[in-house]
């Protein structure tokens, strides 16, 4: 059986000029070429498509990750190549991946089987550089606060206040917490600092929420880096530093074009983590390809408690973009392995554990329908093992749910083995159902907002707010940002914030332990449990097996 990665190295791919203009229309004086297969569309060409109506949004989102694996960017792949396979004009949508994942717990992130977007290993790395250039744009402006510190601090700034983390897109938890401007006066002020991976950064949440080059730049300058003695907010307009972080983004705030593997064009842009971040692509890689496409396939990251949580309660919210549609992704393993089976074990028929691990699937479906008002369509990405007891038992509960199943082999057969999930995709999208609602209103206080994604979404009781974390809200709400969403980052394998929690629990708390501003973003961080924003490699990570071989090809990358 071909890896991955050896399906994406044998693929015939189209150049990015000619696939451009055959699949959108787009001229070749629009795009501008990274390379043969890689290409950002010009600014230029995002302004001309203002005009044009909007196609139909359909959001990918899953049940609650496991070891196991549930498919969701293949499934978002797999789904967008089915729907052009049955004669719609459709435009996949995805995040970047981070490096951090890529050499750490899981290898790549760009689909897989024969459900994939490439150049795969190119957009495993360093692709077009977007990462790259928003940990620049974010050090620098750690750089100059420190280095305004250094010169006189005219601004006053406490040392003790600052907020402001620099960033580095590989995990590293050595870089947790740590101690910089050490060596003498020459050397700067000696004090604490940490580093958070890349995908957390607020500079990629703002590049991910920006509507232009201009909102990119004042969300820059709002940014609020540090606190003076007197407790005054310090802004990055403050240091004079918006302008130079908008130099560094500017080529990367433009989407990134790329295809799948039959072809189809596929827009790859921005990248924050659902779990300590968004978890949403950006706003103007989802505008331009509804102005390319009849029909559009997001995706939102890990379960959809994190990622379509905050692609509603943000993503929506703030740019006003609505979806037509949601597909859920399961797999009988991982309802199996929520159901109390271990990894070592899912290969094995157990009807009675995916009986009860179908309590994950179920309440991400009542969220799903009954809190955000979106209709949806649960799609089993199939596995080999799977038995026909097995599907006919889950399918059977999911219509006693009243939800649509579709199972989809698109892994294993591409777009003909989701033709089907494609076909139930453009019924619910067509059918005006959509009535997206948000779990909380702009006007409660920010409290009450944490309190409702707990309760309503995680099954919470309520939550825990150690002192720190409330004194913070209450600063924030004297400061007016109480009108902000909340961003809850938290683990992604339970709707707890205890990891270890399988299923569907209830009765828990959820706890609280430290709030950020995000001010140019928009939104409040709330930190839970043991979340860290700087994960750390795994014991055996996944860069131990990647490698070039003696022809310089990759290999190992998933």
């Amino acid at each position: 059986m071909l890896t991955d990665i050896e399906i994406a190295q044998q693929a015939k791919l189209k150049r990015i000029g000619d696939l451009a203009a055959e699949r959108l229309g787009i001229g070749e004086d629009r795009i501008e070429p990274y390379g043969h297969y890689k290409a950002k569309l010009s600014p230029e060409f995002l302004a001309g498509l203002s005009g044009k109506p909007d196609g139909k949004l359909i959001l990918v989102t899953a049940i609650s990750p496991t070891p196991a694996g549930e498919g969701k960017t293949t499934t978002t792949v797999g789904l967008g190549d089915a729907l052009n396979r049955i004669g719609k004009k459709a435009v996949i949508c995805l995040r970047e991946p981070s490096l951090g994942p890529v050499f750490g717990m899981k290898g790549g992130a760009a689909g897989g089987g024969y459900a994939q977007v490439v150049p795969m290993e190119d957009i495993n790395l360093h692709f077009t550089g977007d990462f790259n250039a928003i940990q620049l744009a974010n050090n620098l402006l750690a750089a100059m606060l420190d280095n305004h510190i250094h010169h006189g601090n005219e601004l006053d700034i406490d040392p003790r206040r600052i907020t402001w983390r620099r960033v580095l897109d590989v995990n590293d938890r050595a870089l947790r917490s740590l101690v910089v401007g050490l060596g003498g006066p020459g050397n700067g002020f000696p004090r604490e600092d940490r580093f958070d991976i890349v995908v957390a950064s607020e500079v990629m949440a703002i590049l991910c929420l920006a509507e232009s080059m201009q909102d990119l730049k004042d969300r820059l300058g709002k940014i609020v880096v540090a606190y003076t003695r007197d407790k005054r907010a310090v802004r990055a307009s403050d240091l004079n530093a918006q302008g130079a972080m908008a130099v560094l983004l500017k080529d990367a705030i433009k989407p990134n074009l790329v295809q799948t593997l039959e072809n189809n064009p596929a827009i790859v842009h921005g990248g924050p983590f659902a779990n300590i971040a968004h978890g949403c692509n950006s706003v103007i890689a989802t505008r331009a390809a509804l102005k390319l496409g009849e029909y559009v396939v997001t995706e939102a990251g890990f379960g959809a408690d994190l990622g379509a949580e905050k692609f509603v309660d943000i993503k929506c919210r703030k740019s006003g973009l609505r979806p037509d549609a949601c597909v859920i992704v399961a797999t009988v393993r991982a309802l199996k392995y929520h159901g109390g089976v271990e990894r070592a074990d899912l290969s094995g028929e157990n009807l009675a554990a995916l009986d009860k691990g179908f309590a994950n699937l179920e309440r991400h479906v009542r969220n799903v329908r009954d809190v955000f008002g979106l209709p949806c369509v649960v799609s089993i990405n199939h596995f080999t093992h799977d038995t026909d007891a097995e599907l006919k038992l889950l399918e059977d509960k999911c219509e006693a749910l009243g939800v649509p199943v579709v199972v989809a082999r698109h892994w294993a057969q591409g777009s003909s083995g989701a033709q089907a999930l494609a076909h139930k995709v453009v019924e619910l999208a067509d059918s005006g159902k959509a009535d997206l609602q948000f779990a909380y209103e702009d006007d409660v206080p920010l409290v009450m907002k944490i309190e409702a994604v707990a309760k309503r979404v995680y099954g919470a009781v309520g939550i825990k707010l150690d002192n720190k974390a409330q004194d913070r809200l209450d600063e924030l709400e004297r400061e007016g940002y109480g009108h902000f969403p909340v961003c809850i980052a938290k683990t992604q394998y339970s709707f707890s914030s205890d990891a270890s929690r399988r299923g569907a629990p209830d009765g828990h708390t959820l706890a609280v332990r430290e709030i950020r501003l995000s001010a140019g973003a928009e939104f409040v961080v709330a930190v839970c449990g043991e979340i860290m924003t700087m994960p750390g490699l795994p014991r055996v990570p996944a860069a131990n097996r990647i490698d070039l071989d003696d022809s310089g090809k990759i290999v190992g990358l998933f």
